[in-house]
């Protein structure tokens, strides 16, 4: 699998990922919900694997730039009317 499909499945999880997480751990702090989803899109794109297989050379900066995105997307749902409307 290339860099790509592993990027763009990791994007896709997220959302779904961090739902998941604050509906079980509503009350832990942000830093805890963000390292939970870290683990379940990193379990879920396979990206030890993906270092194994020389896919990502870097899984230090790609786990950092996976928890840029997650904070990103937590912005947009929490600025969302979706989340003023609950």
């Amino acid at each position: 699998m290339n860099f790509l499909n592993i990027f763009l499945r990791g994007l896709t999880l997220v959302p779904t990922a961090i739902q998941t997480v604050e509906g079980i751990a509503g009350s832990v702090t942000g830093a805890d919900k963000k390292s939970a989803v870290l683990s379940i899109v990193g379990s879920a794109i396979s990206v030890a694997d993906a270092v194994t297989g020389k896919t990502i050379a870097d899984a230090d900066a790609f786990q950092s730039g996976l928890g840029k995105v997650i904070d990103g997307v937590v912005d947009c749902l929490n600025s969302s009317v979706w989340n003023k409307a609950a």
